[in-house]
């Protein structure tokens, strides 16, 4: 064991609790590329909400009705954190957030206002006292309607200090439970962040008897590093997303803050109610929803945080492990081993293996997964762990149905392309075989597929990654299509990849019967698959 373990262990350290403030759903979903479906948003914060966040921004209802009803529906059937929704300081967006959390067991209505020079000039037109005065106004009226309300400075680091102090003072004694002190444009240093969290502790009215939040953009790479800094100077909330998705370059990764914490535990003397096993099931969940693979290097939850290959660093982990690691793998829901299951497994093997990585399935749910289990147990001598994270990641509620797959033949013809034939059923009984033509087998798949569902789609992006080992290793496919406006993705895992392509046309298929969106106009171009 290390000496800093050794300390920690000899001397009990008194430690302050730290509020998770997710904002997966609100400003990871505002970045390109990272929107969710309704049940998807449901999907993901009940998987937040077992991790043990303390408050979910589940999103922006006055952005759009959308955005509203899936706040409604969280609030509505996600149990244990705060629920919270996002609004402009105007009374319209302040009494959204209200209707759409109205049913929450606790909900917060979280206001934000720009108060820096640049941001006041050229965004809202509005002085010094206009914005003092739009932000209390605010915040009573928030208070009105919720207990717990929470006001953000936007662009707090590039405001004048001493009107910060002002601004923070006058919506505390408005009624303001939460200030929040973003790094809108990720700009600041972690000096800079702790001497200004430091002052705003020694002269902002009021401020002992509210949690003071911090909020950081990852712009030049800080993000984290400005949120810790925070938390040494006082701050109280941290506000992060899974994985750091967020504007432009991401928010704070909330698994790296979080570990941060329990990893220098005797440094920081600060502890969170995350249950970090299940950081990386939840990080893999998130992937899988917003189709972006984990980089292989991200910090905590990619596939090499602890993987080592050189020579070196394998010899000392075999003399003792903590040599090259400073975490184990467990303690963020990593196996240390993996689990070998085949065709002889049966249910309960396969419900405590599924648990022990995060996954909890009810009965019917677990027996449509064993029977793809099954499957795949044919086809692989070796089921291991980060398969069975394929099949679990791959139960897509919103992605089932109405078209199953009954028949697929696919047949390359060297130097003249290849050809293949698909059979589908609809859940009405109508059954649907197409043949296509194409310049490749996924090509002609993916034609086929999309013929016999009576649509066509624009193809933007096609990709296959390999999520286990071996020869028979599984491969997931991620199909990315334009449909009357709107980015759809499709994931298909299968140990053949034409398989996995043709899973992924399917789910792209299903999402727009299930979202209704009617019948494509644009054609597949030969080059686009």
């Amino acid at each position: 064991m290390s000496q800093a373990s050794e300390a920690a262990k000899a001397v009990p350290v008194a430690r302050e609790r730290v509020r998770v403030f997710d904002t997966t759903l609100r400003d990871g979903e505002q970045a390109p590329g990272f929107s969710m479906s309704r049940a998807q948003k449901l999907r993901m914060a009940q998987a937040l909400a077992d991790l043990g966040v303390d408050v979910i921004e589940a999103g922006f209802p006055q952005a759009s009705e959308g955005d509203f009803e899936s706040v409604r529906a969280v609030a509505t059937e996600i149990r244990g954190p705060v629920i919270c929704g996002l609004a402009r300081a105007q009374f319209g967006d302040i009494e959204a957030v209200a209707r759409a959390t109205e049913t929450a067991e606790r909900a917060r209505i979280h206001i934000f206002l720009a108060t820096s020079p640049i941001h006041r000039r050229h965004k809202l037109d509005m002085s010094r006292e206009q914005v003092l005065e739009t932000a209390v106004r605010a915040v009573r009226r928030a208070r009105e309607l919720c207990e717990d309300v929470e006001f953000s400075a936007e662009d707090a680091i590039r405001t004048e200090p001493e009107f910060l102090i002002e601004v923070l003072s006058a919506v505390i004694e408005a009624g303001a439970s939460v200030v929040n002190v973003p790094d809108t444009v990720g700009y600041a240093t972690p000096e800079e962040i702790g001497s200004l969290f430091a002052r705003l502790r020694r002269e902002v009215r009021g401020i002992d008897q509210v949690i003071l939040s911090a909020h950081c953009h990852d712009d030049l790479g800080l993000a984290v590093a400005n949120s810790l800094a925070a938390l040494a100077a006082g701050a109280r909330q941290v506000e992060c997303t899974i994985g750091g998705i967020g504007e432009r370059a991401g928010n704070a990764a909330l698994e790296e803050v979080v570990m941060a914490l329990r990893t220098r535990g005797e440094l920081f003397r600060l502890d969170t109610a995350i249950r970090t096993p299940l950081l990386y099931p939840t990080a893999r969940l998130l992937a899988d929803v917003v189709g972006a693979a984990i980089p292989r290097n991200k910090a905590i939850v990619g596939e090499n945080a602890f993987a080592h290959e050189s020579g070196i660093h394998q010899h000392g982990m075999l003399k003792h492990r903590e040599t090259y690691e400073i975490m184990r793998p467990e303690d963020v829901g990593f196996s240390r081993t993996q689990l070998v299951l085949g065709k002889h497994s049966g249910k309960h093997a396969l419900r405590d293996r599924l648990a022990s990585l995060g996954h909890e399935f009810d009965d019917e749910r677990l027996s449509e997964l064993f029977t793809r289990f099954k499957a795949l147990a044919d086809k692989k001598r070796e089921v291991f762990d980060s398969d069975l994270d394929a099949l679990a990641l791959g139960l897509d509620p919103d992605a089932v149905g109405p078209w199953k797959l009954q028949h697929l033949h696919a047949t390359t013809h060297l130097g003249n392309g290849a050809s293949a034939s698909v059979k589908l059923k609809h859940s009405d009984g109508r059954l649907c075989a197409e043949a296509a033509l194409g310049d490749g087998p996924v090509h002609a798949v993916l034609r086929a597929i999309t013929r016999a569902a009576g649509m066509a789609l624009d193809i933007d992006d096609f990709q296959i990654r390999s999520l286990s080992n071996g020869a028979d290793a599984q491969g997931r496919a991620m199909l990315t299509v334009q449909h009357n406006g709107r980015e759809l993705c499709g994931r298909g895992v299968s140990t053949d990849i034409v398989e996995a392509a043709a899973q992924a046309a399917l789910e792209v298929v299903n999402r727009i019967e299930r979202l209704n969106l009617g019948q494509a106009t644009l054609p597949i171009a030969a080059n686009q698959a």
